[in-house]
């Protein structure tokens, strides 16, 4: 098995808190910098997976990182640099405690909930009469509460965010506003690749001086759902599973082992074949999704490495 990094423990110089969240590690330094470490852990149904996944922190951050810079002439992001292939520097944000998922077809969590028979998802009404993949007329918002590690997301509805107070009226109409444009140029990145974005979400966060900003990462297999545009009509007609570029064929192996992420129920044991085909898939959601090969970064010592180059970036 190749070396994966699942913790961190680094103390940086003016290092001032730590959070821990699913997948990343994120080190505030000083009062405007966060350091944040994609990890190799790999999470589903909230749940964390007992071993990394090669290369999957590096895969996602240079996705994020990609896709940060393809997308910042229409929303501004918190990215400053990105030292180390597994870390992106950005400004210090106070995130807002709301995710904006966005869906232009009815695939995933919203297909599970229509098929028991529900046709309002966060307060959006999703019309009667269509099957599974099958585009929304209009791309549908369905936000989702930030939860705390080891906790689960829960839906809400725009109308219980503003009631709540968890989002002013004005700050969440930024959000709506950018979530729908980053959609509009994700799904034309897609299509570029031969690829359709099926759904997403986004993170934003509020810079010191008040400035709403894209946050955490953007248009990652874990925060993403892609199909394959050549083979999307014709599966569809077949009544056919889609192939996706998700992290959707890990949810399904856990479902086909008798895990939902529910009390009660255990992880599968994972192989390290599994794992292994696990990380390759990762590397070819990476080569679709950029166009470009995938390079692997020195894992002997990623630790030590991740350590080396941040000290360097904080010293420059």
């Amino acid at each position: 098995m190749q070396n994966t990094i699942t913790e961190t423990h680094f103390d940086f110089p003016n290092q001032k808190s730590v959070y821990k969240g699913k997948v990343r590690e994120v080190y505030q330094i000083g009062d405007d910098k966060l350091v944040m470490i994609a990890s190799d852990r790999l999470s589903a149904f909230d749940v964390i997976m007992p071993k990394g996944i090669p290369y999957k922190g590096q895969i996602l951050n240079e996705i994020a990182t990609k896709m940060m810079k393809a997308t910042k002439d229409i929303v501004p992001n918190w990215l400053l640099a990105t030292p180390d292939p597994n870390v992106a520097v950005g400004h210090l944000c106070e995130p807002f405690k709301v995710e904006m998922v966005i869906r232009g077809y009815m695939s995933g969590h919203a297909a599970r909930e229509y098929k028991a028979g529900k046709r309002i998802l966060c307060g959006v009404e999703m019309p009667d009469g269509l099957k599974e993949n099958d585009k929304f007329p209009n791309p549908i918002i369905t936000p989702a509460t930030k939860a705390e590690m080891g906790d689960h997301d829960e839906d809400i509805s725009k109308a219980d965010i503003l009631k709540r107070g968890i989002v002013s009226a004005e700050d969440y109409a930024v959000l709506e506003d950018y979530t729908y444009k980053l959609f509009q140029r994700g799904t034309e990145i897609a299509a570029s690749r031969g690829l359709i974005l099926v759904d997403t979400k986004y993170e934003f966060g509020k810079t010191k001086d008040g400035k709403i900003v894209l946050i955490d990462e953007i248009h990652t297999p874990d925060s993403s759902r892609y199909f394959y545009t050549d083979s999307y009509e014709k599966k569809k007609k077949m009544g056919l599973p889609q192939k996706q570029l998700s992290k959707e064929f890990v949810r399904q192996w856990l479902i086909s082992n008798g895990f939902q992420g529910l009390d009660g129920q255990e992880v599968p044991v994972m192989s390290d074949d599994y794992v292994e085909s696990v990380s390759e898939r990762y590397i070819e959601l990476y080569e679709n999704i950029t166009g470009e090969v995938f390079l692997k970064a020195d894992v002997s010592n990623i630790n030590d490495r991740i350590n080396t180059n941040v000290l360097n970036y904080l010293k420059a």
